[in-house]
């Protein structure tokens, strides 16, 4: 084995064992294994496997933020506020983007989600914040306004579930598409998807603009 190794294989293989298994189910002996480096190369580049799969989660997250911020700049310095389905098409698009760019891009990112909210992973969460919060702000702002009135905190958990929505019917388009009982090939899947993610857009539409939970339990 190699004892330095490059971060990009380490990365790549470390990308790969991430999308199949999940962050907390990997041990650093597969990752090191799969690219063929000892321990040393992990701490010598990264420091730690926490230092490595912020490492991965950029690899992942910065593409699908370039590609929003890409898509929101007909927007800057306008009059013109995109409605909330506008800006659901947007993510939508986003995804489907850097999907077709890396075919582990959902699969990492549906598991980056579920490690982001654990009880430990506060260091996990202040990279994600320090390195994106800035950038996505925009963004945020103009799902807000077209949202219906609702605390902070219930519209963080209307984010979750609409971004874990649209990624878990992304990630696992093969399996929902067989339940169908459909013929599927390649080339129609990325047709597919789109439609399917269309349908989804009036409904997350929906549920952002439905009346805060707070808000509707004190007129009870």
């Amino acid at each position: 084995m190699s004892s330095k190794g490059t971060p990009s294989s380490i990365v790549n293989a470390a990308e790969e064992l991430f999308a199949e298994q999940g962050f907390a189910e990997t041990t650093v002996r597969q990752i090191t294994s799969r690219a063929n480096v000892n321990l040393a190369a992990i701490n010598y580049h990264f420091g730690s496997k926490k230092g490595l799969i912020q490492a991965v989660a950029e690899k992942f997250i910065t593409p699908l933020i370039n590609e929003l911020s890409n898509q929101m700049d007909c927007y800057v310095d306008t009059d013109v506020k995109p409605a909330l389905d506008d800006l659901l098409e947007i993510l939508m698009r986003a995804l489907l983007i850097v999907r077709s760019e890396n075919q582990n891009t959902l699969p990492v990112f549906m598991r980056l989600l579920e490690l982001a909210y654990m009880n430990n992973q506060e260091e996990l969460r202040d990279f994600l914040i320090g390195r994106y919060k800035s950038r996505l702000e925009h963004f945020l702002d103009c799902i807000r306004d077209d949202s219906a009135p609702m605390e902070d905190d219930e519209f963080f958990w209307r984010l979750h579930f609409m971004l874990g929505s649209m990624t878990f019917t992304l990630s696992n388009f093969q399996t929902l598409h067989s339940l169908e009982k459909s013929r599927f090939t390649s080339k129609q899947s990325e047709t597919e998807m789109e439609q399917i993610l269309h349908r989804m857009i009036p409904v997350l539409s929906a549920g952002m603009q439905a009346r805060g939970e707070k808000l509707y339990f004190s007129k009870i």
